[in-house]
């Protein structure tokens, strides 16, 4: 399997507290790897040092067949990013910080910056100032400026930071036909499990700093653990009902007032029966597939 990058014992301190420990990432050429961890469990920290923004206490990165130096400058050239919240020169233009941002690339291609702002619908306003722009046609601008040298590999914190429902959409869309028609690999972090389970061929979710678990999104769907999912007012009687009528017990009551059955054995006509036997009113019932949420809370016990 041909890595575009990987981290060997990747560690980081500062002031004397331990940041990062013994990372090791496998990011596999022409894939979408999406990077999952709670809020402070290191994702940024980590981006930033696979940029050379921030030097690791110990371990090395390994990039396009090189070790990552302090003065990879031409190694970073085939790299674009977003860390963070992307800033630009407020005066400017949206297309005088693009034209600023390939001249101090070396890059030169004058249809190169009218092809980043059609990509991400913002032709209409590359005359307009920066400070004139919202948080979302920032993020917008941000991920332009990161496609605009054609980069192999595209490093991407939160990037869908300030859009609605339609500018996500229209970032996975653009992010998958990247990866697929341009064989750009993407590493990508987000707080939305559901934007990353839509788009990612692969998942590294780290916890407290540490990797605990990469794992292809097939194999996660190949898992198939299904459950019956109920939902209902009455949640101590329903389990009550469920634990003494059927004898049920590989049952989790979570929030929002539902109940998931992990028995595979019992049908959900014959949990709908019980219930109405016993009087137990049910809102929803339904059979479900664990998702990337799920597998993402029961590693990281952020569901308990």
């Amino acid at each position: 399997m041909a890595y575009l990058l990987t981290t060997n014992n990747l560690t980081k301190s500062v002031n004397g507290k331990l940041i990062i420990s013994n990372l090791n990432m496998h990011i596999t050429k022409g894939e979408i790897y999406g990077f999952l961890g709670p809020n402070g469990s290191g994702k940024t920290t980590t981006m930033k040092m696979l940029l050379n923004l921030w030097k690791p206490t110990s371990g090395e990165i390994i990039a396009f067949d090189q070790k990552l130096m302090p003065d990879s400058y031409e190694l970073l050239k085939r790299i674009g990013s977003i860390i963070e919240f992307p800033t630009f020169y407020e005066d400017l233009s949206a297309e005088e910080n693009l034209k600023f941002h390939c001249e101090y690339m070396g890059y030169y291609s004058p249809q190169s910056i009218e092809q980043a702002l059609n990509m991400l619908s913002l032709e209409e306003n590359k005359k307009k100032k920066v400070k004139e722009f919202s948080l979302g046609m920032k993020q917008r601008l941000g991920i332009a400026r990161a496609i605009l040298t054609k980069p192999e590999f595209l490093i991407l914190d939160e990037p869908t930071n300030g859009l609605d429902p339609a500018g996500m959409k229209q970032i996975r869309d653009l992010l998958t036909m990247l990866c697929q028609q341009y064989g750009i690999t993407i590493l990508i972090s987000s707080h939305m499990l559901s934007e990353i389970e839509n788009i990612a061929h692969t998942i590294g979710i780290i916890h407290h700093g540490k990797m605990i678990k990469e794992i292809s999104m097939k194999e996660i769907t190949d898992m198939g653990i299904e459950y019956i999912e109920i939902s209902t007012l009455e949640i101590k009687k329903a389990a009550y009902v469920l634990a003494e009528k059927l004898n049920l017990h590989n049952i989790k009551i979570i929030e929002d007032n539902r109940i998931r059955i992990y028995d595979k054995k019992i049908k959900p006509e014959e949990v709908s029966r019980v219930f109405v036997e016993n009087k137990v009113s049910v809102h929803e019932l339904n059979i479900k597939a664990e998702s990337l949420e799920d597998y993402f809370l029961k590693l990281t016990g952020e569901g308990k």
